[in-house]
């Protein structure tokens, strides 16, 4: 699944400094809309041992790098397993959709066990954080008039919709164009433009770009107040009880198959 990329991302995982419990790829790759110049986003959850958690020195919850391999830029962050578990459970949904990706470089039991809690951390008020991303999103494409952060709009606003609707965490555009009804017709050639030009200018109709993101704003907003989606998380009480399990069985409770490609 990982062949698009032409890299063999098997070392990032062994070099770093703690187990991982997962590594995937997110950003445009994930989204469905990569150009031929775009970086490789990772992302992860790595496992601190106790003593990092219980001396004086502050523990590295989050790790970043960015470095270029085979003349491809990458971006790795990855969080220990406690901050992600509650990144999950405040109606983030950037950490679902790093952990439910489909573009899986390292995985384990326990990424396997942790995937399958997601659906008990996914609220109603998950719509809130992909509105506030659109709006982030729109006003930069409103300043430069490019593709990527129009597209990015689109694409948050139409996870939103399709995640109230159904319960799923769908992050990737064109499966959105096909599954949400809603999705302006011209999304795929603007998907298509983006393919060849990484920051290239939407050639669209701005008045009809403001109309359309409105336009879905209404229907996530619609789609909120009707899901029958709960108010508040479920899975806490197994989330809580799977950070200690894990933590206690340090690396030897990430078992099962290591890097795929």
């Amino acid at each position: 699944m990982l062949d698009m990329l032409g890299i063999d991302l098997a070392p990032v995982v062994a070099e770093q400094p703690d187990p991982l419990l997962f590594a995937t790829v997110s950003g445009a790759h994930l989204y469905g809309f990569p150009s031929r110049d775009s970086d490789v986003d990772l992302r992860g959850v790595h496992l601190l041992p106790t003593g990092a958690l219980v001396g004086l020195r502050e523990p590295e919850e989050t790790r970043s790098r960015m470095w270029e391999r085979d003349g491809v830029e990458m971006d790795l962050v990855t969080h220990d397993l406690r901050k992600f578990v509650r990144l999950m459970l405040r109606r983030n949904g950037y950490v679902l959709e790093q952990l439910l990706s489909p573009l899986v470089v390292h995985t384990t039991e326990a990424h396997r066990e942790l995937a399958a809690l997601a659906p008990g951390v996914i609220t109603r008020h998950h719509a809130h954080h992909y509105r506030g991303f659109a709006a982030t999103q729109v006003r930069l494409f409103r300043k430069t008039g490019e593709l990527k952060p129009l597209l990015y709009t689109f694409r948050v606003l139409l996870t939103g919709i399709h995640l109230m609707r159904s319960g799923e965490v769908q992050p990737h555009l064109p499966t959105l164009v096909r599954e949400v009804a809603e999705a302006p017709a011209y999304l795929p050639d603007l998907v298509a433009a983006k393919a060849e030009q990484e920051h290239g200018v939407a050639d669209v109709d701005p008045a009809r770009v403001e109309a359309d993101v409105e336009r879905l704003h209404g229907v996530l907003d619609e789609e909120q107040a009707l899901s029958a989606l709960p108010g508040a998380p479920t899975a806490y009480d197994a989330l809580h009880d799977f950070v200690i399990r894990v933590r206690l069985a340090g690396a030897g409770d990430l078992s099962g198959p290591g890097s795929q490609g």
